[in-house]
């Protein structure tokens, strides 16, 4: 499954990862690769959570990329 993460700098330089399609679920890192590290274990266990609650899942998504000849 994939899941868009977006991963912003703060002011304080900690990076800061959040799932838009799952609800409040964020995380953070002192380096980008550590922020990418603990959303996807804290998409992982959303994930779980949802499930053992019977709960809907969001689906994947499925991206393409478009070239425009401009």
């Amino acid at each position: 499954m994939k899941y868009r993460i977006l991963v912003e700098q703060d002011e304080d330089g900690i990076f800061i990862a959040e799932c838009p399609a799952l609800p409040g679920c964020i995380s953070q890192g002192k380096t980008r690769t550590e922020a990418v590290t603990n959303i996807k274990d804290a998409i992982e266990g959303y994930l779980v959570s949802l499930k053992k609650h019977n709960e809907p899942i969001p689906p994947p998504i499925y991206e393409e990329i478009l070239e425009i000849s401009a």
